[in-house]
């Protein structure tokens, strides 16, 4: 079973709650918090921690939610080895993989349908890398 860790601020505490229920049979997750969509926390703190643990391993992969995607995203990409997409539909989501090699997929659950999100995670997480000429590219991040 494919382990992705997982972490999300308050607003995306809900979201994040229904990506583990339903994939908890598929892959087995690693949360990183937070725990409750009822206190507000810095999002960068959850950001930060997430991207630590996915940066160890190039085959690792992560999952992040706030309340666009945007803020947990900058956040991780100030992290070396860390590719953070921002995915808010399952072409963008496949195409953040392929051609990008992203590591982690952002979502926003303020921004993005439910059902939406979870295609998004699916694609990106059955999705590989197409290497080749986006190989270099990428090195160049």
């Amino acid at each position: 079973m494919k382990k992705i860790f997982i972490s999300s601020d308050h607003a995306g505490f809900n979201l994040k709650e229904a990506i583990k229920k339903k994939f908890s049979k598929k892959f087995l997750f690693e949360d990183l918090g937070t725990n409750s969509s009822k206190l507000p926390v810095n999002y960068p703190n959850y950001a930060h921690r997430l991207s630590k643990k996915v940066s160890k391993n190039s085959k690792n992969l992560g999952i992040l939610v706030c309340g666009s995607g945007m803020g947990m995203s900058m956040a991780a990409n100030k992290h070396k080895k860390i590719r953070a997409a921002v995915c808010y539909s399952i072409k963008n989501a496949k195409l953040s993989r392929l051609h990008n090699n992203a590591n982690i997929i952002t979502l926003g659950s303020r921004l993005t349908k439910k059902n939406i999100a979870f295609k998004c995670v699916e694609v990106f997480v059955n999705t590989n890398f197409e290497g080749g000429r986006h190989k270099k590219r990428v090195n160049k991040i």
